[in-house]
């Protein structure tokens, strides 16, 4: 392997789900002809810088998280037992660079917020790397499923495929869920007009997507026939909900946004809070049409949907509740690489 750069940047927006969700993990969604997640890229980032050393240690350092590691070789890295930042470390195990690399990352998501922050530093690092160590541009399906298969390692649990599509492409996004595969399809939605209708909130609890998710996998496949008629009831929200999305039907989509959250957290216990509670109350007095936890829940971020004349009422409402509002837009476009000689 030659490498023919020195330094490489990425850059991938993370997502808010809309309706859809867990059924995209295999092999849930091939019980449920016609499944579909609807997803959006939002502008918060995962970025990531790898440069090229002079000798062979491998630096891995981590701004959000304050955390850096330091490995001699690859081959100690490859003999380490655990690593504080498990997803670079994992990428530079599969890529086995021939020299030294300095990998700095940054997520502007904050921790745990449900928006698959870790999932857009798998695609922005997973194309950075290829980049430096193997060339040209991988096919973006190809870049999703080797960060889905290498996150699988990270968690330990089986991994949706949906979190990986915002930060490919951006934009809006209904992903079929099929026997023959899975296919992102764009949806022909004006961006400003979600963004004039959406606030973001961050509650600021901390959240397990991998065992939530974990837990609701097993009820289904262990038979549980509660859950299989709920996720039924959740696919054929989330179908219906992209028709009312690709129609602009503002009010039909908030109300499936409230059939898909009631159904939603029927699934597993603490995929809602008591704080998420309290602010799903309170901006549907201040006139929040639809709401929903984003991710598996627990915790993480609230999207809520309203009227453009209602966002300030609503903003103020999540903020008294003791939740922090993200000025969040839609990214309209997915993972950037830049690469320097």
């Amino acid at each position: 392997m030659k490498i023919t750069v020195h330094r490489v940047t990425a850059k991938a927006p993370c997502r808010v789900d809309l309706a859809g969700g867990t059924l995209d993990i295999w092999p849930l969604y091939l019980f449920h002809p016609g499944a579909v997640t609807v997803n959006f890229a939002v502008d918060l980032y995962a970025r990531c810088t790898v440069e090229t050393r002079r000798d062979s240690q491998i630096v891995l350092r981590s701004q959000d998280l304050s955390a850096e590691e330091t490995f001699p070789s690859l081959a100690a890295l490859r003999d380490a037992k655990k690593y504080r930042l498990p997803i670079p470390a994992r990428l530079v195990r599969y890529f086995a660079p021939p020299v030294g690399l300095t990998i700095l990352t940054h997520s502007e998501a904050p921790a745990g917020a449900g928006i698959s922050g870790s999932s857009a530093l798998m695609i922005a690092l997973t194309s950075a790397l290829h980049r430096l160590c193997a060339g040209p541009r991988l096919p973006l399906e190809a870049v999703r499923v080797l960060a889905q298969n290498i996150e699988a390692q990270v968690i330990r649990v089986p991994t949706g495929c949906q979190d990986y599509y915002p930060a490919l492409y951006g934009g809006v996004s209904a992903i079929e869920l099929t026997e023959a595969g899975v296919m992102r399809k764009p949806l022909a939605l004006d961006p400003e007009d979600l963004n004039r209708r959406m606030v973001l909130a961050y509650t600021g609890a901390p959240r397990n997507s991998g065992i939530n998710n974990w837990e609701v996998t097993k009820a289904h496949i262990d038979g549980d026939a509660a859950v299989h008629r709920n996720f039924q009831r959740i696919a054929a929200i989330a179908a219906a909900l992209r028709c009312a999305l690709e129609r602009a039907d503002w009010t039909e989509t908030g109300r499936l946004l409230r059939e898909e959250w009631a159904n939603r957290r029927k699934n597993a216990p603490g995929i809602s809070t008591p704080l998420i509670d309290r602010l799903v109350e309170v901006t549907r007095k201040a006139g929040a049409t639809g709401a929903k936890v984003c991710g598996a829940g627990g915790g993480g971020c609230v999207f809520f949907l309203a009227e453009p004349e209602a966002r300030e009422r609503i903003a103020s409402a999540i903020q008294r509740a003791g939740a922090q509002v993200l000025p969040v837009r839609v990214a309209a476009r997915g993972v950037v690489v830049r690469a320097e000689a």
